[in-house]
C-alpha cells in the first residue's frame, strides 16, 4: 500500500497531465537532493512560498554520476530521494530527469517561476531564458543555512570507521 505522499511522485511520461492539475503559479526547481538537510528543506519551503505549487525534478542516478560528485554518489537512489522530497509539505509534485540538464523537463512543466539556490546566478540557470521568454520569473534564493551533502559526506569520511 502506498502512503499518501507517494502520490506526489510522477513518472516523467505523466508529467504534463499531472502539472495541468496543479494550481498556478507553478514554481519549478531541480537538483540531486541526495541527503536531505535543513538547507534543502528551508530552500524548498521558500521556493513554494513564491507560488501555489512546487514541482521538483530530481536528477536520475545516472545523471548524478555524470555530474562527477564522486564514485559513491548518489548515496540514496532516485526512488528514495523522490520519496523523501514528496514527503515534504512544501512539495506538490516530484519527478526525475535523466538528461544532463533539466531543460526538457522545464519545457514540459512550463513553470511560472524558476528557482535555484543562491550559488546559481540567474544568467547561468538552465531554462531561465525560456521561462523569461514566456513571461515567467526567475529567482536565485540565497542560502539561509550553509549546508552541503558533499561537506557532510567529507565530515563522515574524515571521522573514519568506528568514530
Amino acid at each position: 500500500m502506498k502512503v499518501r505522499f507517494e502520490q506526489k511522485i510522477c513518472d516523467p511520461t505523466q508529467l504534463a497531465a499531472r502539472v495541468a492539475e496543479l494550481p498556478r503559479p507553478i514554481v519549478f526547481t531541480n537538483g540531486v537532493f541526495d541527503i536531505l538537510h535543513r538547507g534543502h528543506a528551508t530552500y524548498l519551503a521558500q521556493a513554494r512560498a513564491l507560488g501555489a505549487s512546487l514541482v521538483v525534478a530530481a536528477n536520475s542516478d545516472a545523471s548524478v554520476k555524470r555530474l562527477g560528485k564522486g564514485d559513491d554518489r548518489p548515496i540514496n537512489n532516485e526512488g528514495d530521494r523522490m520519496a523523501v522530497l514528496a514527503a515534504l509539505e512544501s512539495v506538490s509534485l516530484v519527478t526525475v530527469f535523466t538528461d544532463d540538464t533539466p531543460l526538457n523537463t522545464i519545457l514540459q512543466v512550463k513553470p511560472d517561476i524558476l528557482v535555484k539556490g543562491g550559488d546559481w546566478p540567474i544568467e547561468k540557470m538552465v531554462g531561465a531564458k525560456e521561462v523569461i521568454t514566456w513571461g515567467g520569473q526567475v529567482h536565485s534564493i540565497p542560502f539561509e543555512f550553509e549546508r552541503s551533502t558533499t561537506a557532510t559526506l567529507n565530515k563522515i569520511r574524515q571521522a573514519g570507521p568506528g568514530a
